[in-house]
């Protein structure tokens, strides 16, 4: 087992995913845009995309609205599936978690066996990135995109 529970430490997205996820980061511009990943938490395959608005409306942080996430796992477990990470951007910046990203993420209510991706649109072209953030421990992790 890898890296908190997954098989091999990677996040594997389909095609259809990786593309939905990456549009929305790019339409949230100028703010930083989030979402939600559903899918298998064991193999760390990734059927869903849920995109969300930001409640913090930033360009700075990120927070997702609660309709959103609740609409997100309860299509998810309708799915047989459940929701096994988060997305946002970042505009201006690379795909690293930032002190604020590490912090939310080690909150006691924060899932620990979630992926943080992370999508800079920094350059010219978008790079995803994904991490296990426990404590302040942040272990990259490999992003597979496939078919789909």
């Amino acid at each position: 087992m890898g890296a908190a529970g997954t098989l091999d430490g990677v996040l594997r997205l389909p095609g259809n995913v990786y593309a939905e996820m990456v549009g929305h980061c790019l339409g949230g511009l100028p703010d930083e845009a989030c979402g939600l990943l559903g899918g298998d938490r064991e193999s760390g395959a990734v059927a869903r995309c849920y995109p969300a608005r930001n409640a913090a409306a930033s360009a700075k942080l990120y927070e997702v609205d609660g309709r959103d996430y609740l609409r997100a796992d309860r299509d998810a477990e309708a799915r047989g599936q459940e929701i096994i990470g988060v997305f946002h951007s970042h505009t201006h910046t690379d795909a690293y978690p930032s002190p604020t990203d590490v912090a939310r993420a080690s909150d006691p209510a924060s899932d620990p066996g979630w992926h943080y991706v992370i999508v800079s649109l920094r350059d010219t072209h978008p790079t995803v990135r994904s991490y296990r953030i426990h404590g302040d421990g942040v272990d990259e992790e490999a992003v597979v995109v496939g078919p789909g």
